[in-house]
């Protein structure tokens, strides 16, 4: 969900050196800042990572009983579809910020090297799985190859990276919910080195992006509920639930 404690000597190099340009960077994320951060972005990944884990639970139990639970697997597949976007935009946006040079990002470092080459995997195996499920859906179980086919097996892999996405990020997770939740600022911890300067700064800049955070997922779910909403008709083409795992 969120990047944890490999900031170390990476973050305390650039927030060194960032203290020494001259506001360069300061003049480029003012507006950022109003808005978060380095720190709302890991927030906004965080709550957004919770949101889809439980939707993910309610899908898992899904499959357990697909022939009568066809249609909400149907809508929650689709419904996901928003906060997925919003997760993948806020991750590819740190992404940008940290490989262009942007001094907040930087301090807040990479995840570690597996994670870092995890992560690419996961957007790519999340592309296939949902869209895969939504050619299928659009499609029907008359146009289901090759998509039937792809659909199972990069949910496999997918469930695989997922464990190990999760596992890395989870114990971090309650932290960074409680913090958004109370709206103070998070205590470095593991020598991490955040951005946005004194501490009074800082939660007034986290309490200014919170609504922003709370709006973008508020409207990443009701996308995802609209389209769900539109499409949900088209479960009736699978009548039969067999026809899922037809070869």
């Amino acid at each position: 969900m969120t990047y944890q404690g490999q900031h170390r000597d990476h973050g305390a190099q650039w927030a060194h050196q960032s203290r020494q340009e001259p506001g360069a960077y300061r003049q480029d994320d003012s507006q950022e800042q109003r808005l978060g951060g380095a720190e709302g972005n890991e927030r906004l990944t965080a709550v957004t990572g919770a949101v889809l884990l439980v939707l993910l639970a309610v899908e898992g139990v899904t499959i357990l009983r697909l022939g009568r639970l066809l249609t909400l697997h149907f809508f929650i597949g689709m419904l996901l579809l928003g906060p997925v976007a919003l997760k993948a935009g806020s991750v590819m946006y740190r992404f940008y910020r940290y490989y262009t040079g942007n001094g907040p990002y930087r301090r807040m470092g990479p995840p570690a090297p597996l994670l870092r080459l995890l992560g690419p995997c996961i957007m790519l195996l999340t592309a296939g799985v949902f869209g895969s499920g939504v050619m299928l859906a659009v499609i029907g179980p008359s146009g289901r190859h090759p998509w039937l086919f792809l659909h199972k097996a990069t949910f496999i892999l997918w469930c695989v990276a997922m464990f190990m996405h999760v596992l890395a990020y989870l114990p971090r997770l309650p932290r960074l919910l409680y913090a958004e939740a109370r709206g103070v600022g998070l205590a470095p911890e593991d020598g991490q080195a955040y951005s946005g300067g004194p501490p009074v700064a800082r939660a007034a800049q986290l309490l200014g992006g919170r609504g922003v955070r709370l709006s973008l997922l508020i409207a990443s779910v009701g996308a995802g509920l609209a389209i769900a909403l539109l499409t949900v008709h088209l479960t009736g083409a699978w009548q039969s639930p067999e026809r899922f795992f037809q070869g």
